[in-house]
């Protein structure tokens, strides 16, 4: 039997009990609905991303995390860049800008077309011969730069490497090109005597790639030069394409073993000349050998004869 006190106390355990529960779920509701309320967002943000993608794309559904989506948006805005950027960078070549890598090679010296890359070649102990022909014809320094800029013309000691790759005889050509930066130095080549028709191809290889010029010229370290008058006299032929100038030499190709320019191929000139382009013994005949079957013009230019000095002349020997 209990008392009433004890009803009372019971009836107040119920109500707070009850009181609890209704606490309990509501607070279990308003984090339901928390809970739905971000699962929702975050569904929605998904879906905004994901057809953002499409839209950027073109693909259709996507399947990838948000994440991955966000890194896909922000690499294709970084292409978007670099593809407008690039379009800046063509656009200011065109407007004679070059970056500073380029600008210190050959090749990209000149924007405009040369008149003539002149060749000097030289070899290993004549540094007077260069010296010579630098106080009588070749200009140096500035107006070296100056001559290839206002006249279009590039001129260049032309040089190999020693058979011992990096010797005493490399090393001085290389500080007398740092004293005067006139040289073009073929590091692929071997400079001795039975290589100069390789030589010879080298060099026209290396211009044609680095200088882009109506007129390849190759001289040797003992001629002098009338830059004036060779400027003139190529500019006349300016009209006449694929055009090979010089003072031909037609005669024996000799087959004496004890001639000074004797030819071990003497057997394939004459009436039927090669038209392989390969190197012979000597580099004049080599050159000569390989516009025989190409569609040039030979020109017989008096005025490139240099044995001697002749009125109007464009160069003398020494």
């Amino acid at each position: 039997m209990h008392s009433r006190a004890s009803q009372n106390r019971l009836s107040g355990s119920a109500f707070h009990s009850r009181i609890s529960t209704l606490l309990l779920a509501m607070l279990s509701t308003m984090a339901a609905i928390y809970v739905a309320g971000r699962l929702w967002q975050d569904a929605a943000d998904r879906v905004y991303l994901i057809q953002e993608l499409d839209n950027r794309s073109g693909q259709g559904e996507s399947a990838i995390s948000v994440d991955d989506t966000l890194k896909v948006i922000a690499c294709r805005e970084q292409q978007k860049q670099l593809s407008t950027l690039e379009m800046q960078l063509a656009a200011a070549r065109q407007e004679g800008f070059v970056p500073n890598s380029l600008s210190k090679n050959e090749g990209a010296q000149s924007k405009k077309k040369l008149l003539a890359v002149i060749g000097i070649f030289t070899t290993f102990g004549r540094k007077k011969n260069r010296d010579a022909i630098r106080k009588a014809w070749m200009p140096s320094g500035a107006a070296l730069k100056k001559l290839a800029d206002e006249k279009g013309i590039v001129v260049r000691f032309v040089i190999g490497r020693s058979p011992n790759r990096g010797d005493s005889l490399d090393r001085q050509i290389d500080r007398e090109n740092e004293q005067t930066n006139d040289f073009l130095v073929l590091d692929g080549q071997v400079e001795a005597s039975e290589e100069r028709p390789k030589k010879l191809k080298s060099f026209y290889i290396h211009a044609v790639e680095n200088w882009d010029a109506e007129f390849y010229v190759k001289v040797n370290d003992d001629v002098y030069v009338n830059i004036d008058v060779l400027g003139a006299t190529l500019t006349a032929y300016l009209n006449k394409p694929r055009v090979y100038i010089g003072c031909m030499k037609s005669g024996e190709v000799f087959s004496e073993l004890t001639h000074k320019w004797y030819e071990p191929d003497w057997w394939k000139f004459g009436d039927a000349k090669s038209s392989i382009l390969r190197t012979y013994a000597h580099d004049d005949v080599s050159a000569g050998s390989w516009f025989i079957g190409l569609d040039v013009k030979h020109i017989d230019e008096r005025k490139f004869c240099c044995s001697s000095w002749l009125p109007g002349a464009i160069c003398t020997a020494v």
